[in-house]
């Protein structure tokens, strides 16, 4: 380390001599010595500040969601940043072990779920304070092969453990397990598969790492927000992923995913664009910023695509309302939602949700447009009627503000007190898309979390509308 004797000098030259006894000679010498001085010193406050930075802990990821579906025996897990999970099996009784090191549980206590089928249950905790475990116990009978588990992930912060057969033990065969019997605690190595493709369909390419050095430097600007981004080339497969796995509070961008369920149920022949809905006081959602509708009559009459053109154009909540209970309710849709792949987008509340209780992140919202943008979940016609209405909401000062005019943008923006988002569809002159999801937690009603989305989106576009943008790291 650099230290106030890095340089050694000469005191003697700093001292009057028989020779030099000028007050100007004197002046002059002691001039110098101050300013050699500053300069060691400021010498060895730079390489103070530079130790620090370097032995500054890397902040560790969070567990943000796990959830395990029974009846396709598939566990999916996100972490707010890129993990690599160990796992392996233990016997008597069966036990899938997942640690994922560096990462911070979402509770401290350990959690237990049960499920009552051939997973008995799903415990949560930490085996030291910097890896979260999480043990898959199965029922007693059951046993598992690791030749049985595809454990794979769509990226470094979501991962699925599929069990693709849990058999039974014949009863003859199963062992006696009792306070005396000592457990077998052998470990079989499971393998984890590289990444496999995003949403199913697009492969990753590289991050964009010149990219994600500009936004960095932009949130360290911005250090009073929380952000979590994921921006997609489709051209390339090339990312940005700054927490994208992060779960924020929904706000209106929930209705993104709500206006592709409807759709998809009028491909179905579930639904009738010109059907009618009928307002019910249930329904209402009287607050600032929540449209038209709750202005209107209980038993106001509209038609199922009027309604859907309010719930996303000027983000009308009665109106999703309408259209949430037109479709079954939450918990259908939520089902729905995971068959989609996004484990983090839950509806919790009718709209408007002010407490904000209904999540998603901006990698689910990116993963729900990695669909559309490929025909997956939509016929051609719905397609078009979905991108058309996005194309068409109201709000454009979030990441539409910075976009270039000649972008096309189909998306859908969420408001409240603490929160922002935006996500969707960018088309580009020359036909290259890139898919975006932001969120941004601000201090309450701060115009600032608006400017950063702003700049970050400037940022992105510039890049990715640059002649030879595919060669880029």
């Amino acid at each position: 380390m650099l230290g106030i004797d890095y340089w050694e000098w000469d005191k003697s030259d700093f001292l009057p001599d028989n020779t030099q006894k000028t007050g100007k000679n004197c002046a002059w010498k002691l001039h110098c010595f101050l300013k050699i001085t500053r300069m060691r010193l400021r010498l060895f406050l730079l390489s103070v500040i530079s130790i620090m930075l370097l032995s500054s802990p890397v902040k560790a990821a969070n567990l943000e969601s796990w959830h395990f579906d029974p009846a396709q025996n598939q566990l999916d897990l996100t972490t707010d940043s890129g993990v690599q999970p160990k796992a392996f099996l233990i016997n008597n009784p069966t036990r899938l072990v997942i640690d994922l090191p560096g990462t911070n549980n979402l509770s401290e206590n350990t959690t237990h779920e049960s499920f009552g089928s051939a997973v008995r249950e799903i415990r949560v905790g930490k085996v030291d304070d910097k890896t979260t475990r999480l043990v898959v116990e199965l029922a007693p009978g059951y046993t598992l092969s690791s030749k049985n588990l595809i454990f794979k992930g769509d990226s470094s912060s979501h991962w699925v453990v599929k069990f693709s057969s849990i058999d039974r033990i014949p009863a003859n065969e199963i062992p006696v397990v009792s306070s005396n019997t000592q457990l077998d605690e052998q470990q079989t190595p499971v393998e984890i598969s590289e990444f496999s493709t995003f949403a199913g369909i697009v492969s990753l390419g590289k991050e964009m790492l010149q990219l994600s050095s500009q936004v960095k430097t932009l949130m360290a600007r911005y250090s009073f927000l929380s952000p979590g981004m994921f921006f997609l080339d489709l051209q390339t497969g090339n990312y940005l992923d700054i927490y994208g796995e992060k779960v924020f509070s929904a706000a209106s961008t929930i209705k993104f995913p709500i206006i592709v369920a409807l759709f998809q149920d009028v491909d179905a022949g579930k639904v009738n664009l010109n059907e009618t809905l009928v307002l019910r006081s249930d329904l209402k959602a009287e607050a600032e910023g929540s449209g038209d509708l709750q202005f209107k009559p209980v038993g106001t009459r509209l038609s199922v695509l009027e309604t859907a053109n309010k719930m996303i154009t000027i983000s009308d909540n009665t109106a999703t309302n309408m259209i949430i209970d037109r479709l079954g309710g939450k918990a259908k849709l939520n089902q729905r939602f995971r068959t989609w792949g996004l484990q983090n987008t839950v509806i919790r509340h009718l709209l408007g949700d002010f407490k904000g209780t209904n999540t998603t992140s901006a990698k689910d919202l990116v993963r729900l447009s990695v669909l559309i943008a490929n025909n997956k979940l939509l016929s051609s016609t719905s397609h078009s009627r979905v991108l058309d209405i996005m194309r068409r909401v109201e709000n454009k000062k979030l990441l539409q503000a910075g976009l270039g005019k000649d972008a096309v943008f189909a998306h859908k923006t969420g408001t409240l007190g603490v929160i922002l988002g935006d996500a969707g569809i960018i088309e580009l002159p020359a036909g290259r898309r890139y898919l975006a999801g932001i969120f941004v937690r601000r201090p309450f009603d701060d115009l600032r979390a608006r400017d950063f989305i702003n700049q970050v989106s400037r940022l992105v576009y510039t890049y990715l509308n640059q002649p030879k943008v595919s060669n880029l790291p």
